[in-house]
Protein backbone atom coordinates (compact mmCIF):
# COMPACT_ATOMS: atom_id res chain seq x y z
CA UNK A 1 0.00 0.00 0.00
CA UNK A 2 1.12 3.07 -0.98
CA UNK A 3 0.83 7.10 0.01
CA UNK A 4 -1.36 7.65 -2.97
CA UNK A 5 -3.63 4.92 -1.36
CA UNK A 6 -4.14 6.04 1.63
CA UNK A 7 -4.52 9.63 0.23
CA UNK A 8 -7.30 7.77 -1.73
CA UNK A 9 -9.03 6.36 1.16
CA UNK A 10 -8.74 9.15 3.27
CA UNK A 11 -10.29 11.30 0.38
CA UNK A 12 -13.07 8.95 0.22
CA UNK A 13 -14.00 8.67 3.68
CA UNK A 14 -13.98 12.08 4.08
CA UNK A 15 -15.98 12.26 0.92
CA UNK A 16 -18.31 9.62 2.56
CA UNK A 17 -18.85 11.95 6.20
CA UNK A 18 -19.89 14.80 4.16
CA UNK A 19 -22.67 13.04 2.21
CA UNK A 20 -24.11 11.46 5.12
CA UNK A 21 -24.09 14.63 7.72
CA UNK A 22 -25.00 17.38 4.98
CA UNK A 23 -28.66 16.74 5.30
CA UNK A 24 -28.34 16.94 9.32
CA UNK A 25 -26.28 20.07 9.42
CA UNK A 26 -28.43 22.00 6.41
CA UNK A 27 -31.38 21.21 7.95
CA UNK A 28 -30.27 22.34 11.44
CA UNK A 29 -28.26 25.35 10.15
CA UNK A 30 -31.57 26.54 8.48
CA UNK A 31 -33.96 26.05 11.80
CA UNK A 32 -31.56 27.83 13.48
CA UNK A 33 -31.48 30.62 11.29
CA UNK A 34 -35.10 30.83 11.02
CA UNK A 35 -35.37 30.94 14.90
CA UNK A 36 -32.45 33.38 15.10
CA UNK A 37 -34.72 35.55 13.05
CA UNK A 38 -37.37 34.99 15.07
CA UNK A 39 -35.77 36.13 18.24
CA UNK A 40 -34.51 39.38 16.82
CA UNK A 41 -37.96 40.43 15.38
CA UNK A 42 -39.49 39.63 18.69
CA UNK A 43 -37.00 39.92 21.05
CA UNK A 44 -37.66 37.10 22.57
CA UNK A 45 -34.43 35.77 24.45
CA UNK A 46 -34.87 32.34 25.84
CA UNK A 47 -31.72 29.83 25.10
CA UNK A 48 -34.48 26.85 25.05
CA UNK A 49 -36.80 28.30 22.09
CA UNK A 50 -32.95 27.67 19.60
CA UNK A 51 -32.69 24.76 21.13
CA UNK A 52 -36.16 23.06 21.12
CA UNK A 53 -36.45 23.19 17.31
CA UNK A 54 -32.88 22.49 16.12
CA UNK A 55 -33.23 19.41 18.28
CA UNK A 56 -36.60 18.63 17.01
CA UNK A 57 -35.36 18.82 13.33
CA UNK A 58 -32.41 16.48 14.07
CA UNK A 59 -34.80 14.55 15.18
CA UNK A 60 -36.72 14.44 12.15
CA UNK A 61 -34.60 14.08 9.47
CA UNK A 62 -32.76 11.35 11.51
CA UNK A 63 -36.18 9.63 11.22
CA UNK A 64 -36.76 10.66 7.34
CA UNK A 65 -32.81 10.30 5.81
CA UNK A 66 -31.85 7.65 8.71
CA UNK A 67 -32.28 4.67 6.42
CA UNK A 68 -30.17 6.22 3.45
CA UNK A 69 -27.56 7.61 5.67
CA UNK A 70 -27.14 3.94 7.23
CA UNK A 71 -27.17 2.36 4.38
CA UNK A 72 -24.83 4.20 2.83
CA UNK A 73 -22.36 4.33 5.70
CA UNK A 74 -22.70 0.30 5.89
CA UNK A 75 -22.14 0.30 1.82
CA UNK A 76 -19.05 2.26 2.34
CA UNK A 77 -17.57 -0.08 5.45
CA UNK A 78 -18.02 -3.06 3.50
CA UNK A 79 -16.71 -1.76 0.19
CA UNK A 80 -13.37 -0.46 2.81
CA UNK A 81 -13.66 -4.05 4.50
CA UNK A 82 -13.00 -5.76 1.11
CA UNK A 83 -10.34 -3.97 0.19
CA UNK A 84 -8.25 -4.55 2.99
CA UNK A 85 -6.71 -8.07 1.52
CA UNK A 86 -5.84 -6.41 -1.79
CA UNK A 87 -3.95 -3.26 -0.06
CA UNK A 88 -2.21 -5.75 2.60
CA UNK A 89 -1.42 -8.06 -0.49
Amino acid sequence: MDSSQVFTYGQQGLLMLLTVSAPMLVVVLVVGVLVSIFQAATQINEATLSFVPKLLAAVAVCAVAGPWMMSTLVDYLRSMLLAIPAAAG
